[in-house]
This record gives structure tokens, sequence and C-alpha cells, in this order.
């Protein structure tokens, strides 16, 4: 029986970087993939659903290239060319993982795992022991009850990365992040789109003044949706799809896409029968990503964190320095970015308003508008910053809507995260002209020395 001191069940994103790292630093490591390294994220999420946001942006700069005194026309989506643009992007950063993991001599095995006992896990009839066993066996697309996804009329975003053709119309069920996102490719390619929400907003776990500003954004851009209303059935027939709402209007599509989150793969996989702690399918852990059980560990969208990939990175290489001994320290969630890819884009890290009130904090707030931003201006591109901050201390939480405002996160981050204050920004010199400045000038407004802004 082979033995390891790590067996990591799952090659997704909180997996291979547990691997990976726990490689470097010097560990025997068994890697177990049901399908491809790389999992939900590289395949499935994202990295193909924001290369068919470039392509709908693409698109759209086609469309709309006389604005800028470009002489181009929209002659239509040939999906054949853009599955074959997603689908090469997702093929070399596929080899190129690969690689990594053969070139740390990490054991790759693929096959579905399974934990047998508190210290081995059971794949393709072959039992694996180790010291440590790390589960990382990602998420699913959920549905609701009575909903049967057919992967045809009915569909999850599975099934929207790997589609052949455009719909000419779209419900999405759900205006989280991913349903948002396809929402606006869909839009771009074409399509007419409604988007079904229970929640009194879009993106409802963004700060309220984001959500109302990408609602305007896609009102502007003639994306439909219902607000706070629920789904209350669906019928089929050759055509498409018909849904109802609990309040009786009724919708009709030639597809419903099914957007209403992800659950954590965690069903027949001997977690429970080890004895470890769960709850609604997800593991439940420690600080330190450790489960109730000595020895087994759990990352990714398994346990109820964040569902981001970036935080399975995180996670899955805060394991590993803590199995070889380095005692890291725990992840900060709230210092978690967060970006919608959608356009325009919607991007954040920190408490939202409601939060930080909610946590007692003296709370004060600047917005800036990006129409007061060379380059936004540049851009054609509507939004603003919003900075949340304890009075007279720290920046609590950034907020920013607008195009490619998700690159803006790294300053936002290091800013919460290093627990500046507005004044301690304000002086940094940001280059002329970029959207970075934006950041610049609306630090410099709540330090109370504004430039490019009404004071």
């Amino acid at each position: 029986m082979p033995e390891f001191d790590l067996v990591i069940i799952g090659g997704g994103s909180g997996g291979y970087a547990c691997a990976l790292r726990s490689a470097q630093l010097g560990k025997s490591v068994v890697l177990i993939e049901a399908e491809k390294v790389g999992g939900t994220c590289l395949h499935k999420g994202c990295i193909p659903t924001k290369a068919l946001l470039h392509a709908a942006e693409i698109a759209d700069g086609a469309r709309e290239g006389a604005r800028f005194g470009v002489k181009s026309t929209f002659d239509g989506i040939d999906m054949a060319g853009v599955n074959s643009y997603k689908d090469g992007v997702v093929s070399r950063l596929h080899k190129g993982l690969q690689g990594l993991v053969k070139s740390r001599a990490i054991t790759y095995v693929e096959g579905h795992g399974k934990l047998i006992s508190k210290n081995t896990v059971e794949v393709n009839g072959t039992s694996y022991t180790g010291a440590n066993i790390v589960l990382a066996t990602g998420s699913y697309a959920k549905t609701l009850p009575g909903l049967e996804i057919d992967g045809k009329q009915v569909i999850t975003s599975d099934h929207g990365t790997k589609m052949d053709y455009v719909p000419k119309s779209v419900i999405v069920l759900g205006g989280g992040v991913i349903g948002c996102e396809f929402a606006s490719v869909w839009k771009s390619f074409g399509a007419e789109v409604t988007i079904i929400e229970g929640l009194p907003h879009l993106i409802a776990l963004e700060d309220e003044s984001s959500s109302k500003q990408l609602e305007r954004a896609f009102r502007k851009r003639g994306i439909n949706f219902e607000l706070g209303v629920f789904f209350k059935s669906l019928s089929k027939n050759a055509d498409g799809v018909t849904v109802t709402l609990e309040d009786g209007k009724v919708f009709s599509a030639e597809i419903l896409m099914v957007s209403v989150g992800r659950g954590p793969v965690s069903a027949d996989l001997g977690y429970e029968a080890a004895g470890v702690a769960m709850d609604r399918g997800y593991v439940l852990v420690d600080e330190k990503c450790r489960t109730n059980v000595p020895g087994i560990w759990a990352v990714g969208d398994l346990i109820p964190t964040l569902q981001l990939a970036h935080v399975g990175f995180a996670e899955g290489m805060l394991v590993a320095e803590e199995i070889a001994g380095l005692n890291p320290r725990p992840i900060n969630y709230d210092g978690i970015p967060r970006v919608t890819y959608s356009d325009p884009e919607v991007a954040s890290v920190g408490l939202t308003t409601a939060e930080a009130k909610k946590r007692g904090f003296d709370v004060v707030e600047l917005s800036y508008d990006l129409a007061g931003n060379g380059k936004a201006q540049i851009l054609n591109t509507a939004g603003s910053i919003k900075l949340i901050a304890e009075k007279d201390g720290p920046i609590l939480g950034i907020h920013m809507v607008g195009a490619r405002v998700g690159e803006l996160l790294a300053e936002a981050g290091l800013i919460f995260n290093w627990e500046a204050r507005a004044i301690d920004v304000a002086p940094l010199i940001h280059a002329h002209p970029t959207l970075s400045e934006a950041m610049g000038e609306a630090h410099m407004a709540l330090a109370g020395k504004p430039l490019h802004a009404h004071g």
C-alpha cells in the first residue's frame, strides 16, 4: 500500500495548490482527480467564462466602433471560432499545470477517490495511505427542487461554457455573479436576456450601491431583470421554455439557465463514515482548515467559505504550510478580493456599508465618480469607486463599478489588508492617465484634499 505525507482528493484550485506547495516543501504527495487537473475553475468556470466575456467585449467593440471613429461592423458570432479560442486558452493552461505537477514529482492518479478510513483513500481499487488527508472535492451547479436540468433547454453554467450556438433568448434564473456574467455574454452575442432574482438586488452580496449601479447599466444595455420574486414553475415545448413566478408573471425564452449557486461535492465519499463533521454537505473546519478528525483537512468549495478559485489557492497553500510546520497566518476572509466580470465589472474588497455598521463601526463613506477620470472617459465607461472607512481610522471596504475595475483590486487589497487610512494612500502618486488614478483621487477626497473631485 503506497504511503505519502499527503493524500489529496480533488485536483481543482485548492487541491492542486496544496499539492504543489507541499511538494515544494519536501513532502511526498499523491493527487487524485476524477476528471482533469485544474477542476471546475480551469475547465468549466473561471477561465472559459472569462474567455467568453472577452469575446463578448470584442463583439461590442465591433458593434460600437463608429463611436471611436473606427469603421467596423458586427456581423454576428461564430461560436465554432469562439469555442476554438476559448478551448485553446484552457488547453494551454491545462498543459502548463500538468507540467507543473509532473515537475514537482507529485504522484497523479486519475479516478474517483473515496475516504475508507481516517488515513486511507481508495481509487481504482488501489489504496493510498497518508499521514494527512486533504479533502478538496469542490462543488457542483445546483438546481431547485422539481427543476430538472436536461442540458438542452434547461442548462447550468457547465453547459453554458460549451454551447455551439447563440440562443435567440435566454432566461437566467439567479442574479448572482455567474448569472450576471452569462447574461452579459449573451446580450453582447445578440440574445435577448431576462434575469430572475428572488433577492431585492442583483449580486446581492455586494454593497447595495454597486448592485444599483450594475442594475442601471444592465437596463441601459437592454438586459431585463425581475427582482424580489421567486421561481414557481417551468413548462417546456418544442419552441422553448416558459417560467412562471410566484407573483404570477410569466416569461418565455428559448432556454433557461439555472444559476442558483453551487453545492459541495461530498455525498458518498466516505467523509461522514470517517467521523468528519459536516453541515448541509459542507465539511466544517477551523481557521487552519483542519476538520474535527486529526490529520484530515478540507479546502476550497467543499468548506463554507467564499467559493472563489483564489480562495481555494490560498486555503490549499495554508494547509501545506501548516502541515510543514510553518505556522502560517489564518486567512482574513474579509480581505478576499471579489469580481463580477460583467460589462461593467463589479469589484470589491472588505466590508459593505451594511456589514460595517452591523459590526459597530462609526462609518464614513465617499464615492468618487469615474466621470472625473481621464482613462474612464477614454474607455467610455461609467461607474465609481466607493470607500468605506472607520471615522478617523482605516479603510474598511472598497467597492468599484466600471470597465476593468477588477484590475484595481491589487492596490485595493493592499489598502484594506494593511489597514491603511485615506491619509496614508492620498500621497501615493498614480500614473496618468490610468484607472488607478481614481483610487488615488478617492482617497485624496476622503482625506480632505480632493483634486479632480468636488470637495
